[in-house]
This record gives structure tokens, sequence and C-alpha cells, in this order.
């Protein structure tokens, strides 16, 4: 088991990385220890000794990713994917190398404590299925990597170039190859820095800052799709006519919702709040939500929402879609449902617009069509 492991680790300060990288220099199955630094900027403090500086424009660009394979001579990589201190639990490299050779997984990843506020909490992670193609699915701060899956991926003659999903198509490359095992045990401890609550961190995704970051991984995720298989073909698709008929609202928000409180209110005013030349209402599926979110949507005084309750209680996001378009939008005669947003988060107040008023051409696939009861909403 000696020397089977090369580490990379993003670093920011020499200081903080000496925490982690004295650790691993203490253990047998490491190899080298290489530090990623961000071209444009040199971390304060003295290198750590028997550790190699790589200079790279950005920890998640695809070169990035081949600046680590250049350089990785070991059968693993133990990747860490923060620059924040880790406290490796007794054996934690020899249990995850362990794991991996008598699985033959793709990659390890494992439960870990966070220390949040200065308290230290269990963070369990979740099993890695065929859809988990969220670009942030919580892997913790440490991936064991098969090394011969980053050859692969380098080698590939037809492989995008990525400034910020780099590290995203990797991982996805690795679940169409081998297994992604999650290893159900407590293996280190990490500093979280990013406290908000979950509520708050999914409005990430559509925050307009992040656009750059989101249109990459919409093509890694889009490549991906195509790769196993799972890409629906839409040339053949029929463009409805929407002449043929009057309707009272042009547009519809879908909103299904689970106990969401925090959050439900910020999703509800956000789309009641769009600036539009027509008609439009709010449409709340509330899947019987044992929290606040119920009063919080009955609280509610304005005509353009439309708060659901389910008489079923076995539906899922899919089957609360259903019951909103398949049941409400049909009999209310709503031209088009324009966003379901199981996830509630806020929208810029001409975003309606753009998709249902001024850029029909954006909506062209939209279609009334039953999607499973029990379906889950994932994005990439």
């Amino acid at each position: 088991m000696r020397g089977k492991i090369d580490c990379f680790l993003p670093c920011d300060d020499m200081r903080v990385a000496e925490m982690t990288v004295s650790q691993l220099r203490a253990n047998k199955t490491i190899h080298h220890i290489y530090l990623l630094v961000g071209e444009d900027r040199q971390p304060a403090g003295p290198c750590p000794p028997d550790c190699t500086l790589l200079s790279v424009d950005r920890l998640q660009s695809t070169a990035a990713v081949e600046v680590v394979e250049q350089h990785v001579e070991a059968d693993f990589v133990l990747l860490f994917t923060k620059s924040t201190p880790v406290t490796l639990g007794m054996y934690a490299p020899e249990r995850l190398l362990r794991v991996a050779h008598d699985a033959g997984a793709a990659l390890v990843y494992a439960d870990h404590f966070s220390v949040e506020n200065g308290k230290t909490v269990r963070h369990p992670v979740i099993d890695y299925q065929a859809g988990s193609i969220r670009d942030d699915f919580d892997f913790g701060s440490m991936l064991l990597i098969r090394s011969s899956m980053l050859h692969d991926y380098v080698a590939l003659e037809r492989r995008a170039k990525y400034e910020f999903a780099g590290i995203y198509d990797l991982r996805l490359f690795i679940s169409r190859k081998g297994t992604l095992l999650h290893l159900n045990e407590f293996l280190y401890t990490e500093e979280e820095l990013d406290l908000r609550a979950s509520g708050e961190k999914q409005f990430d995704y559509v925050n307009p800052r992040n656009r750059e970051v989101q249109v990459e991984m919409e093509k890694a995720a889009t490549n991906h799709l195509s790769e196993i298989g799972a890409l629906v073909d839409t040339s053949t698709y029929a463009m409805p006519d929407f002449k043929e008929q009057d309707f009272k609202f042009e547009a519809s928000v879908v909103i299904p919702v689970f106990n969401r409180e925090k959050t439900i209110c910020d999703a509800v005013d956000s789309a009641l709040s769009q600036v539009t030349t027509f008609d439009y209402n709010v449409i709340v599926v509330d899947n019987h939500s044992t929290d606040n979110t119920t009063q919080l949507l009955e609280a509610y005084d304005n005509p353009r929402l439309v708060h659901i309750i389910p008489e079923r209680t076995d539906l899922g996001i899919g089957g609360c879609w259903n019951t909103a378009v398949g049941t409400f939008c049909r009999a209310a005669r709503q031209r088009r449902p324009l966003f379901i947003a199981p996830n509630p988060a806020t929208y810029r107040r001409r975003l309606l617009q753009t998709a249902g008023g001024d850029g029909h051409r954006r909506i062209q696939d939209v279609r009334l069509q039953p999607q499973h009861p029990a379906a889950g909403y994932h994005r990439p």
C-alpha cells in the first residue's frame, strides 16, 4: 500500500495548506503532494516542505484537470476540492484506498464531519445514482480517483474545453466508465465556510452573475446525456398552434412545493412581481407540507395565485406537475406553463416576459406532457 496515492490540493494560503499537508506527509500511502495555485495570485507564506507547486488557471477548469493528469504517477489521485483545512481521520487514506481496490471503484468518496461556527457536526453524504448529474452533488471535499480514469479522460479525441465545468465533466465521464462509490464512514473533518441555509444556496444556480458557469454546466450535462443515450431528440416535435383558440392566461408559473417555509414566499413574490404585457398566473401545488408552507400560502390575497393541495398523498414532483398542468391549466385554458420550480428560486423581473412574450421561439418545446407521478426534478 506504500506510495499508491498522489495528492492534489488547491491552495490560497500556504499556512492553511500546511495543516493538511503535514498529515499527508506522515502517511506512507502518499507518494507526492502537489499544491494547485492560481496563475494570477501567489499564496501567502512559504511553500510547505516536500510539496510541489503547480500553476493552474482555475481549479474547476479542463486545463487544471490536464495539469493533474500530466503529473500523476501513483495508481490513485486524492483530489481535494476546497482550500480550507481538512483533518484526516485515523487511516483515512488507507481506508479509501482499500475500498477502491477491493471494489474496483473508479471514484470513492466518504461521509465526514463539518466544523460550522465552531461546532463539529456529522455530514453524511448520499449514494451516487445513474441520474445523479447535478453539478453541485455533495461528495465532500476529498475524492479518491483511479488514475487510469484521468488518463482515459485526457486522451479523449473529442473533448470540450471548459473554464468552469472541467471537474464536473470529468466526474460525468468517470460515471460512464466506472463506479462512483459512497463509503458510509466518517473519515475526515472539514471546515465549512458556506453556512447559508440550503434554501439560499439553491438560488446560486439562477443568479445572473453565474451565467457563464450555468452555460458550461448545461453543455457538459447535455453531452453526458447524449453519451448515455438519454438526450431527448426534439427535432421531430410539432410546433403547437397557439392561435387555434383564445386563452385566459398567456402563461402560468408552476411551483410544486413541499416543506419550503424558508423560501416559498421568495419564490411566489418573485413570480407575482414579473413585469409582462400579458396576463399570467402562478400555480403552487402544495404537496401536503407539514411545516408552515401551507399557512404562508394561504395568507396571500392575490387573484393570480392559485394554491392547490392535491387529494392524493402519494405524488412526487412529477405528480404535482401533472396536477397543475393536466387538471388546472387545461381547465382554466392557460396557453402554456412556462416554469417548473420545485426548488423555489428568485427570477429577474422580466424573465417571464422574455420567455413568454418576447421570445416565443425559446419555448417551442414546451408540451403539456404527463410526467411519471414519482418523477423528481434534476437539474444539471
